[in-house]
């Protein structure tokens, strides 16, 4: 069975149960299973990151246009 068939089989047998212990059971599996991105980065992309939005939030930046101006001589 391949995974598209796999999920149209999972969301048909959630849709049809009423056993809230089961459902609970499948969203702390979902919970387990997620993984937070940010958590996944280094410290320094973490830095440079609040770096950026400090910067964009005090105003001090390039908009896209004026970037892509720039480069479009090399396109």
């Amino acid at each position: 069975m391949n995974i598209e068939a796999t999920k149209l089989e999972l969301m048909h047998l959630l849709l049809q149960t009423q056993k809230e212990s089961l459902l609970k059971k499948l969203k702390s599996v979902f919970e387990e299973e997620h993984v937070d991105w940010w958590n996944e980065m280094s410290e320094k992309e973490q830095e440079e990151i609040k770096t950026g939005l400090t910067q964009a939030d005090e105003g001090n930046y390039i908009v896209n246009e004026t970037v892509l101006k720039r480069f479009d001589k090399w396109h």
